[in-house]
């Protein structure tokens, strides 16, 4: 089963690039984050068309949502509420007997202290993933992926240092993203297959005028599995799909993918 995640900056201004990608990379399920429509507005056309006919929709007008399409069946299970103002966050379902979680951590906006409402908004949904999770480990095989908008190593960022009091990198995420992981009993795909000090990026910003020179990224991407996934999990198919960002309007995100060998 191979499992892509995809922060796609709103699905329906990109549907052809994520078809385009369907189409090359050919992953069996496909987590989208920040597909800014409801339910109803959602492209399911497009993704049956491509094969996607299973199709899970957690959606919101204008702002956040995410979304599950699979080849094949999927069966929508209660997720975690993760957030505590009931925006659309997450979507869980279940396919081949286990669940995979598909989540969307806010962003906190640029000041990195808890007058920024925003800033405390998602700090307040980490600690209820650390709550949540903790009390999940250990019962249902899960695989988490999603934009956790958190780069939580030394060699998730461009330059640890000079984003050390930068929103995404600052010791009271990291610390609190890292705690999910391990009191949730989760093994960090991406650093089981290519471990430190290899660095890995999801993501850059719109703001730089070439990304690819200055290459200043975060990995603020994730695919993570419970330790009996994970032993399944093979590394010559773990992928980040860098050149995606150069495709035609393209979100600042790249696709992630990972394959287990069920």
């Amino acid at each position: 089963m191979k499992i892509a995640t995809w922060n796609i900056n709103s699905v329906r201004l990109r549907i052809e690039t994520v078809c385009r990608f369907l189409a090359e990379a050919k992953p069996d399920v496909l987590c989208l984050q920040e597909i800014k429509c409801r339910n109803g507005e959602f492209p399911e056309k497009a993704f049956k068309q491509a094969g996607y006919k299973h199709i899970h929709v957690v959606g919101q007008k204008g702002w956040h949502g995410v979304a599950i399409v699979s080849r094949v069946k999927l069966e929508p299970v209660e997720a975690p509420k993760i957030c505590p103002k009931s925006e659309a966050r997450i979507a869980a379902a279940k396919i081949d007997g286990i669940e995979i979680h598909n989540l969307y951590v806010p962003a906190g906006a640029d000041l990195p202290d808890l007058s920024n409402p925003k800033f405390a908004h998602k700090l307040k949904v980490l600690d209820r993933m650390k709550a949540l999770y903790k009390k999940r480990k250990g019962q249902t095989p899960t695989v988490l992926v999603g934009d956790l908008n958190v780069a939580p190593g030394e060699f998730d960022v461009w330059s640890h240092r000079q984003l050390l009091n930068v929103v995404s990198h600052t010791p009271g995420e990291t610390d609190r993203l890292n705690a999910v992981r391990d009191l949730g009993g989760f093994v960090d795909l991406a650093r089981l297959h290519k471990p430190d000090p290899e660095k890995l990026f999801t993501w850059w910003s719109y703001r730089s005028p070439d990304w690819t020179k200055n290459n200043r990224g975060r990995r603020l991407d994730h695919i993570w599995a419970t330790s009996d996934i994970a032993a399944v999990s093979q590394a010559e198919a773990f992928h980040i799909h860098v050149p995606v960002r150069s495709w035609e309007r393209p979100s600042d995100h790249v696709p992630v993918v990972a394959a287990l060998k069920l």
